[in-house]
């Protein structure tokens, strides 16, 4: 008689071993996973650790780069520093990759980037030499220092204090800025690309400005020293000559 063997019966044996090694293999991975997770350092959870991303451009203070784009930030006044960073996130700055940076962060972690720059005191730039003549400089001395009543133009003094470090709490200072940094805003305000809470004092400013007007303010302003004491002016310590909405009344 012919003898057969199912196969069935000779794999059914092994069946069992089949959930062990399954389970072993799982904890296995589960145990070189967790040792894994344990192996990876952990970021210290410290301001200056959440900073990281701003460094890269602004430097290790906020003192700002040899870049002529990326600004200063250090000793700006906290809310006018918290006021960028919430134009940036909901679109009244456009720049993709602040934009991206701040699109997540609440309002607590930006006022927290904020207030810590605005506490720092890198050492100011030697100002730069002047790449114009006398003809220009002279005239953004007088726009800076007096305006333009005919045009109704107000100093920037008039805002941003006599010595060109703001404020309290949210006039940015002027000193320490690139003159191409300096220019390229005053464009933005002048185009609406970059724009600020209603009513927005800088666009209204810039669209009577000329590109005359825009050069020379920005060179001589480039040209000018950090004072000894470079601190924003005590809050309400000027009565601005506009109103604007980024700015208490």
């Amino acid at each position: 008689m012919e003898l057969r063997v199912f196969p069935r019966r000779i794999f059914r044996p092994l069946i069992p071993l089949v959930a062990p090694l399954g389970a072993m293999l799982v904890v296995g991975a589960t145990c070189a996973f967790n040792v894994a997770q344990a192996a990876q350092p952990t970021a210290p959870d410290t301001i200056e650790s959440r900073v990281q991303g701003c460094i890269a451009c602004h430097g290790t203070h906020g003192q700002g780069s040899d870049n002529d784009y990326f600004p200063r930030l250090a000793g700006k006044p906290a809310e006018y520093l918290f006021n960028q960073l919430m134009n940036f996130r909901e679109g009244r700055r456009k720049y993709p990759p602040m934009n991206y940076l701040v699109t997540y962060l609440s309002d607590e972690y930006l006022h927290e980037i904020a207030t810590y720059f605005s506490h720092q005191r890198p050492p100011y730039p030697p100002p730069a030499k002047p790449t114009v003549g006398s003809s220009t400089l002279a005239h953004g001395q007088d726009l800076v220092q007096h305006g333009d009543a005919a045009r109704e133009i107000p100093a920037c003094v008039a805002c941003h204090g006599a010595k060109l470090t703001g404020m309290e709490p949210a006039i940015p200072g002027l000193v320490g800025l690139h003159r191409d940094y300096i220019s390229a805003q005053i464009g933005a305000w002048r185009s609406g690309s970059r724009r600020a809470i209603a009513p927005d004092c800088m666009h209204e400013i810039a669209t009577r400005l000329t590109d005359e007007d825009v050069n020379a303010v920005a060179v001589w302003l480039s040209t000018q020293p950090a004072p000894p004491n470079p601190v924003p002016a005590p809050a309400r310590s000027l009565k601005t000559p506009l109103a604007c909405g980024s700015e208490p009344q």
